[in-house]
């Protein structure tokens, strides 16, 4: 992120501020926002509050400011750096993309009904199966799905599951 908030720096050399937040990880995890020399939490705060609102993660906003000679007050700073991320994010391409984990199944045999039934009915990807004595199956399964699936497969006794990635 570092590079990039540098590059915007260099670019637009000329401006004031270049307040900035992002948040990066499936969950928006890891996160840092920055005021850029504007009042405390006037800047940075507002932008990563739009950001959190939206539920975006692996996104960088940077609002660069120009000194109009118009003094905006606390008040003021907030309600703009909200606004101009705000108007940013409602014109911007939003890419979705889907969190996924891979697991390893393997059962016996005689469960192959039950488990099968579970990968259907969660419309779960499976790939890489060996159905012998001692069954075995990949799925790949939404990351906000997992808990769902391992209750839903508690009940199948010789279930082994494995976290792949």
């Amino acid at each position: 992120m570092k590079e990039k908030i540098d590059f915007l720096r260099k670019k637009y050399f000329d401006a004031r501020h270049h307040c900035y937040a992002y948040r990066l990880g499936a969950d928006g995890e890891r996160y840092r926002a920055s005021d850029d020399g504007e009042p405390a939490n006037t800047a940075g705060k507002p932008i990563l509050g739009q950001l959190i609102a939206r539920n975006l993660t692996n996104i960088l906003v940077v609002v660069v400011r120009y000194f109009g000679g118009i003094l905006l007050g606390v008040g003021g700073l907030v309600q703009a750096y909200k606004k101009a991320a705000a108007d940013a994010l409602d014109h911007a391409k939003i890419v979705t993309d889907v969190v996924t984990e891979t697991w390893q199944l393997t059962f016996a045999y005689a469960d192959m009904n039950l488990v099968l039934k579970v990968v259907k009915d969660m419309n779960l990807e499976c790939y890489d199966q060996d159905f012998n004595l001692t069954c075995s199956m990949k799925v790949m399964v939404q990351k906000n799905m997992s808990e769902l699936m391992k209750k839903r497969l508690g009940h199948v006794a010789s279930l082994k599951l494995s976290i792949l990635c």
